[in-house]
């Protein structure tokens, strides 16, 4: 192992390629870490931390197995069926159910927020809300598994070296780590933020899908995207944050002054009978 790391250290190219594929993996983890934070969320709040934690333990253990069946997961790539002439492979398979499962998770979170008061309907008992991590780790799973195969395939697509595949995985899910909590706390805080996310995620599910039927969307524009909303949703709450301290300053002032009335007064009051 240390042969074929030694010749790297000292090969610009693969500290270049290094480079790239931890920004890679990192925003593919970022993707991942938003649907857990939601999911965790829904959780009583003493599990929370708990299930992000198993979720990203899970999200490494899926990747560094990944990579040891290279191999294997290259070859999922490979064509197994066609339909209308459209060829078909695992991979592409695995992303459509992924895409769908992250469609309907991200629609279902959508129609809770937006109508939070549960109906009578039979179909509406199926949305109920997640009440153990149980659930919501089965569900990470799932989503993890679709995330790790994306992002081991873009690593094989970026990289041959396997030991930069690594390093780069383990710098991925180290910041997905340190970011999980003040992320899921950040979300929790701002209501408006999980609405942003799950429009996020319903985006993911159908640039997933579209590469599952052979249309690849470069991932460039969708985080383009991503980033542009952002910004606008930042800008909305720093006027939001304005306008909440300029209404506490004007509260603390019309304090002030009556205050001021009132001891004026109660000079006035205290001179009159001082005069009697």
């Amino acid at each position: 192992m240390l042969d074929s790391i030694t010749p790297l250290l000292s090969d610009p190219a693969a500290w270049a390629a290094l480079v790239t594929l931890v920004i890679m993996e990192i925003v593919l983890g970022i993707d991942n870490l938003i649907f857990i934070s939601i999911l965790s969320n829904k959780l009583p709040e003493a599990d929370r931390q708990r299930v992000r934690r198993i979720g990203i333990g899970l999200a490494l253990v899926m990747r560094l197995a990944l990579l040891s069946i290279i191999a294997w997961l290259v070859g999922l790539v490979q064509p197994v069926f066609s339909v209308m002439g459209n060829e078909f492979s695992w991979k592409d398979l695995i992303l459509i159910a992924g895409g769908l499962f992250l469609i309907w998770k991200a629609t279902k979170e959508i129609h809770h927020t937006v109508d939070p008061t549960p109906s009578h309907d039979v179909l509406d008992k199926k949305d109920v809300m997640i009440t153990n991590a149980g659930a919501a780790i089965f569900q990470i799973i799932l989503l993890d598994l679709v995330f790790s195969i994306d992002s081991i395939l873009t690593a094989v697509g970026m990289t041959e070296h396997l030991p930069i595949m690594v390093v780069a995985v383990l710098a991925a899910v180290t910041v997905m780590l340190l970011a999980a909590d003040p992320l899921a706390n950040f979300i929790a805080r701002n209501p408006t933020v999980v609405m942003l996310a799950l429009g996020f995620l319903l985006m993911i599910g159908l640039v997933l899908i579209a590469d599952g039927f052979g249309f690849h969307v470069p991932k460039g524009y969708i985080y383009a995207a991503m980033a542009f909303s952002a910004g606008v949703e930042a800008l909305n709450m720093l006027g939001r944050s304005s306008a909440t301290k300029k209404e506490k300053a004007v509260m603390a002032r019309n304090l002030a002054n009556k205050a001021e009335a009132d001891a004026q007064a109660a000079e006035a009051e205290a001179a009159s009978e001082a005069a009697r």
